[in-house]
């Protein structure tokens, strides 16, 4: 559908009709522009957050039995 054929229908509705339609548009903007903006986490946002124990590789006392 062409722009002007688009302007001359939607000009010939009545102005209660008009404002339905942006507000129907302004609607669907809204819905897709939410839709494109997905990202993603990159690699090191973390970094700083979580804090390892010194002995993190170190064998756990309770496992002790299984890993002999």
């Amino acid at each position: 559908m062409s722009e002007p054929s688009l302007y001359t229908k939607i000009s010939t509705l009545p102005q209660s009709i008009q404002k339905e339609i942006v507000d129907y548009m302004e609607f669907l903007i809204q819905k897709h522009k939410y839709q494109g903006t997905k990202t993603h986490p990159k690699a090191g946002c973390l970094k700083g957050i979580f804090k390892m124990s010194p002995d993190f590789n170190e064998p756990l006392d309770d496992f002790k039995e299984y890993m002999e």
